[in-house]
């Protein structure tokens, strides 16, 4: 199944959802003019190697930030940056352009030290900012669960377009990456099969679920007065 676009209309111009595509495209064309060598060593210096994170040293930290901004391949680039621009808006209408960084931030944070807790001997970098956006599709199920999710389904030649619900499209998402997640667990060390962060996914979609609404707008009440001090 193939997202082309949702069917909620955003209210503000998404200035973040932009900019992080931007921030994205502008790494990963820098990537592609470095050597094999020096690229690996900077996946491996910029990147989370659960092996070299530390709990009781911030200077490990950093990494949880800078991963988030690498890819390993235009597949991983681009499959990322088109599920950013098709739900990244309007989570970003319900929270504005600074929560919304706020969220997305801590998201792919989350979404590392879960990937390292369940990789935690492992010397292979996670990179990318799948676990970023895997918070904003925590949020999205979760603001918008009625949304229809307009889908390309590939029959062998035939194209087949259809509206699947959100609920249904984000959570059969979910339970495939959780099912991967698990069935990872049981290969030598927890390694990441076919080198995908399955944690990562499933630790910033729960993030996402539980913590996208400390990050809505709160609008202030309307205040009703009595009759006697309505002054109309």
């Amino acid at each position: 199944m193939f997202p082309l676009k949702d069917t909620i209309r955003s209210h503000t111009v998404p200035i973040i959802t932009w900019l992080l595509i931007a921030a994205n495209g502008l790494v990963f064309l820098y990537e592609l003019r470095l050597p094999p060598i020096i690229l690996e060593r900077l996946i491996y210096t910029f990147g989370v190697v659960p092996a070299n994170l530390e709990i009781y040293d911030p200077s490990s930290w950093y990494t949880l930030v800078t991963s988030q901004f690498l890819h390993g391949g235009w597949f991983h680039f681009l499959s990322n940056m088109w599920i950013l621009f098709i739900f990244g808006d309007n989570v970003e209408d319900r929270m504005g352009s600074l929560r919304f960084f706020l969220f997305y931030i801590l998201g792919g944070i989350a979404a590392g030290v879960i990937q390292s807790v369940f990789n935690h001997g492992s010397s292979i970098p996670a990179i990318g900012a799948s676990g970023a956006i895997s918070a904003v599709l925590g949020a999205y199920f979760l603001f918008f669960p009625a949304a229809r999710v307009i889908t390309l389904i590939p029959l062998w030649i035939i194209p087949w377009f259809v509206e699947i619900p959100a609920l249904i499209f984000i959570g059969f998402w979910f339970i495939s990456q959780l099912f991967s997640g698990l069935l990872s667990l049981a290969t030598t060390s927890g390694m990441q099969m076919g080198g995908v962060a399955w944690w990562a996914h499933i630790g910033g979609f729960i993030f996402g679920i539980f913590c996208a609404r400390l990050f809505v707008i709160r609008r202030p009440a309307a205040i009703w007065y009595p009759d006697e001090y309505n002054p109309w």
